[in-house]
Parts: C-alpha cells; sequence; structure tokens
C-alpha cells in the first residue's frame, strides 16, 4: 500500500466527522418529533351537574412534627349500610346506581408512626439515629360517600400518609393501627378493594382508553361478573368519568402524543373505579393542570364519590375553584364549615384572613413552623385540646369497631381471576401493544429485510463454494455477520419497550390485576410471534441467496437454529431491563456482555485456537453455539474436498472438525443448548420481574 494513503485516511476520517455533525445540526434544525401531543377537546358544558349536598368533616389528624397537612372534607352522600349508619345532609341527592353493587367500607388510623432509614447525608451531619420518623401520631378516618382532601404544603407528608394506608410503601416501618370497617388491614385482601390513582399517570401507551378499561375490569372483576354485566360496567364507568369521546384515542406517551395530561389523570381514575372498589386513593389529581382541566378532573372526582365511594385525595394547594368542587357550596360558606379553621382564627396573633383571599393558601401560611415560633405556640397541641379532637377520636373508636353482624373481607384466591384468564388478559394487551407499534415492529421487519438483502448480496451463491480454504471461512463470516449484526439490534430495541412497559407492570402489580407469571408468559409469547415473523423473512433472504442445497431438513435446521438465536438475543435484552434499574444501566450491561459473546463465537478465534483456560466461556457464548449449529447443519456431512494450505486436499467434514471443532454428530446436543439458553433467559426474566423491584416508594 502507498504512503499517501496514510494521509488519505486520516482525511477522510476528519470529513466524515464534520459530515456527521453536520447531519447532527440540520436534523435538530429542520426534523420535528415522531408525533405530537394531540389531545380531543371535549365540549363539556351541557354535562354540567348542579347539585346541593349537605356539608361534613370527619377526618382529624394527631399532632405531628413530621405531618403538618391539615384535613379538609367535603360532603356526604347518603348511604344505606347498617355497618356505617346513614349521611347527614337531608338536602343531599340520592347517590348515583350502578350496574355492580359494591359495599361501602370505612378507613380508619390511629396513631400511625412510619420511619425510614436514616439517610446517609444526615447521618454524615452527625445524627446518631438509626430511623427517620416521617408520620407521627396520625390518627382520622374516610367514610363512605364523603370526599377527604388532604392538603398540605410539598414534603408535609400527604402522599406518604396515604402510601402507609394503601400499603403501597416497598419500603420502612409502620406502626399504628389502621382498620376497614372495624376490622384489622390485611393488604392481600384490601387490595381487591380499593383503588390508588397514582400522581404519574401510567398507561399502556399503544392501547386505546376504551381497551385500558377493559383490560382492567377483565382482570380486576369478580369471575362471577359475565361478560355482558362487564361491557355495561365499562361504559357505565366511562359515561361517568366523561371518556365516552375519547373511547377510541391512543394512550400514547406522556409529552409525546396521545392523551393531554387532564385526559390522563380522568383515564387512570376510570382504569381504578372500573374495578369496582369500596375506597379509592388518589394522589395529587390536580398536579400539573390549568385551572380548567383541574376543575374537570375534580368535577370526575366528584363524580366518583357521588356513587357512594370512599374516596381520598391529595392536593398541594387548592384553588377556591376546587375548594367549590370539594364542598358543593358557596366560598362564604366554606368559611364557616371547617371547625379547624375557626380555631386557628382564634389564636391570639394570627393574622386574620382578608376578603377573597384563598382559605386553603391562608391556612397553609399561618400554620407554618416560623409562624408558630413566631408566636409561640403550637397548632397540633391546640388542637389536641380542643373538642373537635375529642369528637373526632369517637368517630375513630366507633370506625374501629366492627357493626354487629358484619364479617371481615375474605377472598377465596389472591388475585380476582384465574392463572389462564391472567395469561390471556395480558397476551391480549400485549399483542396490541406490538401491532400498533410500528416504530419498532416495522422498523424492525424493514430492517429484517434490508439487512437480509445487503448480507445476501455479499455473500451471493457462496453456499456453493466449497472448494478452497478461503471458501469456508467466507460461509463461517457469512453466519457470523448474519446473526451477530441481527441479533444484537434485536437486543438493544426490545429494551426500550420492556422498559416502558415495565413500568405500567409495577402500577398493575399494586393494584392485584395479576401475578408475575402471566406477565412474563405474554411478554414472551408476543415477542415469539413476532421473531417467528422476522426469522422466516430473514432465512428465506439469506437462504436462498446465499445459495445453501434446497433440501426441507436443512433449510429446517437453518431456520431453527436463526430464530433460536433471536429468541435468546430479545430475551436476553428482556432479562436485563428486568434485572436492572433502569433502561440505561441494562444497554451498558448489555454492551459489556455481547463484547465477550462477540470475541468468543468462534470466528474472530476459532475454539482450537483459543488458550487452553479461556476455551471454557467458548462454550458460555450463546454466539458460538449458534455458528456451530449454521455451518455443521449445512456443511458438516459434506466429504467434498478442500484445498488448504500446506495439506493439499481435506473433506470438508474432516477440516472443520480438525481446524473448527464442529463434529456434525454433536448437532442434536448444539440444538438443544440453543433451547436451554432461550429458556434459561426467559425463567430469569420472569425471576427479575416477580422479586425485584425498583420502585422505591
Amino acid at each position: 500500500m502507498e504512503e499517501y494513503m496514510y494521509w488519505v485516511c486520516v482525511a477522510a476520517l476528519f470529513a466524515f466527522s464534520i459530515l456527521f455533525n453536520i447531519c447532527f445540526i440540520v436534523a435538530l434544525t429542520y426534523l420535528n418529533p415522531f408525533g405530537d401531543s394531540k389531545s380531543v377537546i371535549v365540549d363539556d358544558g351541557d354535562k354540567k351537574k348542579k347539585k346541593n349536598l349537605a356539608s361534613d368533616g370527619s377526618a382529624a389528624t394527631d399532632g405531628s412534627a413530621a405531618f403538618a397537612a391539615p384535613i379538609i372534607e367535603g360532603s356526604d352522600v347518603p348511604i344505606k349500610n347498617k355497618s356505617e349508619g346513614s349521611s347527614h345532609g337531608q338536602n343531599a341527592t340520592v347517590r348515583r346506581g350502578m350496574v355492580l353493587p359494591f359495599t361501602p367500607l370505612s378507613l380508619a388510623f390511629d396513631h400511625v408512626n412510619y420511619y425510614v432509614d436514616m439517610p446517609a447525608e444526615m447521618k454524615k451531619t452527625g445524627i446518631d439515629e438509626t430511623r427517620l420518623q416521617l408520620l407521627r401520631d396520625v390518627s382520622g378516618a374516610f367514610r363512605p360517600g364523603v370526599l377527604t382532601a388532604l392538603v398540605g404544603v410539598s414534603g408535609a407528608g400527604k402522599t406518604t400518609l396515604m402510601d402507609v394506608l394503601a400499603g403501597r410503601k416497598t419500603g420502612g416501618h409502620i406502626e399504628g393501627t389502621i382498620s376497614i370497617s372495624g376490622y384489622p388491614k390485611n393488604q392481600s385482601t384490601f387490595a381487591r378493594v380499593s383503588g390508588y390513582c397514582e400522581q404519574t399517570d401510567i398507561h399502556s401507551p399503544h392501547v386505546t382508553v376504551y381497551e385500558s378499561i377493559v383490560y382492567s375490569a377483565w382482570l380486576r372483576l369478580s369471575p362471577d361478573v359475565n361478560e355482558e354485566t362487564r361491557k355495561m360496567f365499562v361504559e357505565e364507568v366511562m359515561e361517568l368519568i366523561e371518556l365516552n369521546p375519547l373511547r377510541d384515542a391512543l394512550v400514547g406517551l406522556p409529552g409525546v402524543d396521545g392523551l393531554s395530561t387532564e385526559q390522563r389523570k380522568r383515564l387512570t381514575i376510570a382504569v381504578e373505579l372500573v374495578a369496582n372498589p369500596s375506597i379509592i386513593f388518589m394522589d395529587e389529581p390536580t398536579s400539573g393542570l390549568d385551572a380548567r382541566a383541574a376543575a374537570i378532573v375534580m368535577r370526575t372526582v366528584r363524580n366518583t364519590v357521588d356513587t357512594g365511594r370512599t374516596v381520598v385525595c391529595t392536593i398541594h394547594q387548592p384553588s377556591i375553584d376546587i375548594l367549590k368542587l370539594l364542598m358543593r357550596d358557596q366560598v362564604s360558606t366554606f368559611l364557616l364549615c371547617t371547625e379547624y379553621f375557626t380555631i386557628v382564627q382564634s389564636v391570639p396573633g394570627v393574622p386574620e384572613i382578608k376578603e377573597g383571599y384563598n382559605p386553603a393558601t391562608w391556612m397553609l401560611d399561618v400554620t407554618t413552623p416560623a409562624i408558630e415560633a413566631q408566636l409561640n405556640v403550637d397548632f397540633a397541641e391546640i388542637y389536641t385540646n380542643s373538642d373537635l379532637y375529642r369528637r373526632n377520636e369517637e368517630l375513630i373508636k366507633q370506625l374501629s369497631t366492627p357493626a354487629p353482624g358484619s364479617q371481615d373481607l375474605y377472598f377465596p384466591t389472591k388475585y380476582a381471576q384465574s392463572f389462564i384468564t391472567q395469561c390471556k388478559a395480558c397476551f391480549w394487551k400485549q399483542h396490541l401493544s406490538y401491532w400498533r407499534n410500528p416504530q419498532y415492529n416495522a422498523v424492525r421487519f424493514f430492517m429484517t429485510t434490508i439487512i437480509g438483502l445487503i448480507f445476501g448480496v455479499i455473500f451471493w451463491d457462496k453456499g456453493q463454494q466449497m472448494s478452497r480454504q478461503q471458501d469456508l471461512m467466507n460461509l463461517l463470516g457469512a453466519m457470523y455477520s448474519a446473526v451477530m449484526f441481527l441479533g444484537g439490534t434485536n437486543t438493544s430495541a426490545v429494551q426500550s419497550v420492556v422498559a416502558v412497559e415495565r413500568t405500567v407492570f409495577y402500577r398493575e402489580k399494586a393494584a392485584g390485576m395479576y401475578s408475575a407469571l402471566p406477565y412474563a408468559f405474554a411478554q414472551v409469547a408476543i415477542e415469539t410471534i413476532y421473531i417467528a415473523i422476522q426469522t422466516f423473512i430473514y432465512s428465506l433472504l439469506l437462504y436462498s441467496m446465499i445459495g445453501f442445497e434446497w433440501r426441507a431438513d436443512r433449510f429446517f435446521w437453518f431456520y431453527f437454529f436463526v430464530f433460536m438465536c433471536f429468541v435468546y438475543f430479545t430475551s436476553y435484552g428482556m432479562m436485563l431491563v428486568a434485572l436492572t434499574p433502569n433502561y440505561q444501566i441494562a444497554a451498558i450491561v448489555m454492551s459489556f456482555f455481547l463484547s465477550f459473546w462477540n470475541l468468543f463465537s468462534g470466528f474472530l478465534i476459532s475454539r482450537t485456537d483459543i488458550p487452553i483456560w479461556w476455551r471454557w466461556y467458548y462454550w458460555l457464548s450463546p454466539v458460538a453455539w449458534t455458528i456451530y449449529g449454521l455451518v455443521t447443519s449445512q456443511v458438516g456431512d459434506r466429504t467434498d474436498p478442500v484445498q488448504v494450505p500446506g495439506l493439499g486436499d481435506v473433506p470438508v467434514n474432516e477440516y472443520l472438525d480438525s481446524f473448527l471443532g464442529f463434529k456434525y454428530d454433536f448437532l442434536g446436543a448444539v440444538a438443544g443448548a440453543h433451547v436451554g439458553w432461550a429458556i434459561l433467559f426467559c425463567l430469569v426474566f420472569a425471576y427479575g420481574i416477580k422479586f425485584l423491584n425498583f420502585q422505591r416508594r
């Protein structure tokens, strides 16, 4: 090679760097992202319903330095329930009836404390305690037909309290008593009668609003509910939450496409309500919404309360409009209906509320630790010494005692549906998600076709050329390139899809919709179907263009090894997502091990040439087994002479055995190893999904 080619290569590398940077700048300047946020605008002016509801309050918190969020209650709705008694509002409207009946349940909690491990940063400051207390002696009660709002500044402990009561905490230590209609709370049964609307509205992006609700109803309603009744209930919930105009809209990804934030929150409420729960928790339902969107969501919350359910929500700082929806009354009346408001206002030195000022904002402003220090008072202690506190303690005691003739919650099974039904439902949703995800599957098939054509042209008719040693090495290179290039692409591409669905899985598993195994089965099964189609396209292109002998057994072996190769590559990517906290770490781990798979595949250096102390890893490289199977199944039994420099003519089968270590008689074991690798990665994926939870609450 001429010396000047060195400088030609340097110039070429520099030119490529400039070209790629220019393309990057042009793309950022002129190309738009795939899709944009398009939400359906619904005219809800004619759907507003005016109801006169009586106001009442029944929740309380005991004094707490760590938890300073006052509890504001909304309106009672008349409930006919022997264990809970009737409601108090004489002017209240009759609650909405629904297709499926439910049992109204109350929730009472007394002297609840919650501790977490002391953060390392705080230990460095000299703190000796091993635990940090986030909730201290919190008591209260939630009743059917009453909307209870936990109001407080950020960090007050609203979500922490609600997570503790709902059983959504994944760590920490809880003390105190929590009872459901007088009986001790059992989380396994409580998940069947409760719903939890998370602040982050997490849903599968490639299913419609209607399908999301149907899916939740399918898995969470009792098997005694037939399909017709279930569909009627779904339609009723969609009407109640005002989602009918959005029934065929894809959910989409937040901030990318699909539903708006307000529409997603309504979908979250509907997905929980369709489970027919007795108690619903809502974490910050108005967070991130403008005034109009917040009003729509709170109207949905009020509609849910009107069904007679126990509804608890956290609100950072409600506007006056939201307070109106909470109370269904005039603001002037609201100022007089909360006794705690009056207690605070009677403390000497507390500034009076100005006319037109938001009562919630005033309450949060005047009860801060700074005001307490300035006035030398303890609002928690003042409340503890009030008549309101004593009445609420009596109410908590009353609701913590089972009603005569009542029974504790009991379900014969952990999940509402059987294992087979869970598998069917999970597979149904995964099928819809994959079918409507062209950015993943259509691109996968397109890339498969293009890569198959490129490799086919490059290695055109190499399967018929075996007279020289170089011909066999070319064939080996064709098999290596075919499986390594597209297999690695499958591993990388599937991780983003599984990462998105895993976030949805955490929510659905916590809601008690299904166990981890049906989810893992559905994810593996739908991938296997698409891989089978991908492999058929790829095998036809490569097999015909490379020029292998057209025999049924040889084509079957070729298809089998390529199919199993893509299965274990894909399940390997899924496994890494299940075993790591996030997609970025999974990608790093993937690249690390793929490098070893590549190095010990038997192509860069044959097994017979690998140092003996590293040869064991050859058998731990799945790619090595695939190349072994592909080459051996096509030419491993042939006795055609191959010209080897220095040795003369050597039969093909003897050359493969002596130089590469490939034996045709070992083909059955190679096939079994492929099945073993695929099963191993799938089982580890299922294990990671079932036992590892990287969502910290």
